[in-house]
This record gives C-alpha cells, structure tokens and sequence, in this order.
C-alpha cells in the first residue's frame, strides 16, 4: 500500500487531530534498529561465530513471519551462550550508535514536556548504557542471565514483570507509564520499527514507523522512510 508523501521519506496516514508536540507527554521507543542502529542480539552473536542464524530469525520476527516472539528469542538467546560481558561491551563501544536524530528529537520532545520510555525486546546491558546517554526517563527490557565468570547461560532472568518484552509487554508498558504520568494513551507516541512494536503502536495516539517492515509502514500514522528520526518534528511543531 502506498501512503501520503508530504515530503521525499515522509508519509502519513489517519492524523490525529492533535499534532502540536506539547499536547502529547510521552514517547515511547523500540530500541533496536529504531533508537540505536543495529539489532544486538546479532551483533552480540557474532562473538560466538552464530551471527548468520541468529540474524535470520531476528529479521523473521521482526517481520512478522515469526508470530511467536517470546519463542524466537529464547531461540536465539541460546544461541548466545558462550558471549561474555566483555564480548557485549565491545559491541556497545565499537557498533552501537544513536540512529541519526535520536539525541533532537528527544531533546526537543524534553523541551516540550513529554517524558520519554524506551521499551525493548532487547537487553537492559544495551538499554540501561542507551538511557543514560540519551537521558531517558524509563525504560524496560530483558535481563540476560550470567554465570560467575560473566558469560552468558542462553537464558533470560524473571523479572517482577516477567522474563520477556513481547509486544503485548510493550503495550502494557506504555500503558502502565501513562497511568503513573495520570495521562490518557491518546497523549502518547510510540516509534517502532517491527512487529513486535505494533501492539504499543496501536494503543498510542501517535504510532510512528522509522525504517519499518512493510507490515510497519503500513499500519503507522507515520512512516519515516528516509533520514533521521527528527524527522517526525516535521509534523509536530
């Protein structure tokens, strides 16, 4: 389906009538491949020489041709034990970056108010170094489980909440965050990239596609195709 261009790498669908950034007070973002540039749990197999399979079941997944999330990703955290601590910074130093834009527009999002969560099917090694570079307000995401020695077992830690960020916990997430902020869910944007972000996206006042899968693109309010994700200050002024 071809949506609305209103500028090149921009299109829109089905606004909402609020568009103004301050009559919203919180964004939510999908880390991996939205807010950051690589998806970890590939980059972080490739110390172990599993990045190729490990890859091939993330881009599934994240295209919704795997619809069981939680099973594909304990599939591929097995796959992962062997990775040490000091394997995954690396990874953090040498291949993770703040996608184009992600430092404006969260700025610009914190001049006008909105607190901002990051919500993610990855890893809180990533995610808690990503919140506190960027200052983000919240965040939720997976714990992977080590031994004594810092390596990785191919398993995840329970949590109070459970032991996987799915979709449907990153739906409850943000509508949990919107409870405690005494905010309505329509106050609320939610940028993601893959099918797992969709059921977030979906309860937002605003969802938002950055570089999305087809399904993505499709179902967003917004898709950023091109450039950087500051671009969705092009329709929130």
């Amino acid at each position: 389906m071809s949506l609305p261009e209103i500028s090149p790498g921009l299109t829109v669908q089905n606004l909402p009538a609020r568009l103004k950034l301050s009559d919203y007070k919180l964004i939510a973002f999908d880390m991996d491949s939205t807010l950051i540039n690589i998806e970890c749990v590939d980059e972080i197999a490739d110390a172990v020489g599993r990045k190729e399979e490990v890859a091939a079941i993330t881009e599934a997944a994240m295209r919704g041709e795997i619809t069981n999330f939680k099973e594909s990703l304990r599939r591929r955290v097995e796959l992962l034990q062997g990775v040490t601590l000091a394997d995954m910074q690396r990874v953090y130093d040498e291949r993770l970056r703040p996608n184009p834009g992600a430092a404006e527009l969260i700025g610009a999002c914190k001049a006008a108010g909105l607190k901002v969560l990051l919500v993610s099917g990855g890893f809180t090694f990533f995610a808690e170094r990503v919140r506190e570079r960027l200052g983000i307000d919240f965040t939720r995401s997976n714990i992977l489980e080590t031994d004594d020695q810092g390596v990785l077992t191919g398993r995840m830690v329970q949590q109070t909440w459970g032991d996987i960020c799915d979709g449907a916990e990153k739906r409850r997430t943000l509508l949990e965050v919107a409870s405690l902020l005494h905010i309505a869910p329509e106050q609320c944007i939610a940028m993601g990239d893959g099918a797992n972000d969709l059921p977030m996206m979906d309860v937002a006042g605003l969802s938002v596609a950055y570089h999305a899968k087809p399904k993505v693109r499709e179902q967003a309010m917004v898709a950023i195709n091109e450039g950087g994700l500051d671009r969705l200050l092009e329709v929130l002024r």
